[in-house]
């Protein structure tokens, strides 16, 4: 294992102030074929949740 490499899937150049949900979409298009779904929301304590799930 020490020797195996890290294979990119996707790369994408964003802005520093780019809305959260613009990150999201770009890591489920890129996740899709991998069976990996990135959900975002918002609690009642205004804190962001990512939440990752396998389909």
């Amino acid at each position: 294992m020490e020797n195996e490499k890290l294979e990119l899937i996707s790369s994408m150049e964003f802005e520093e102030d780019v809305p959260l949900y613009k990150i999201i979409d770009f890591m489920n298009k890129s996740l899709k074929d991998k069976n990996i779904i990135v959900g975002l929301s918002k609690n009642n304590n205004n804190k962001i949740i990512i939440s990752i799930y396998q389909t």
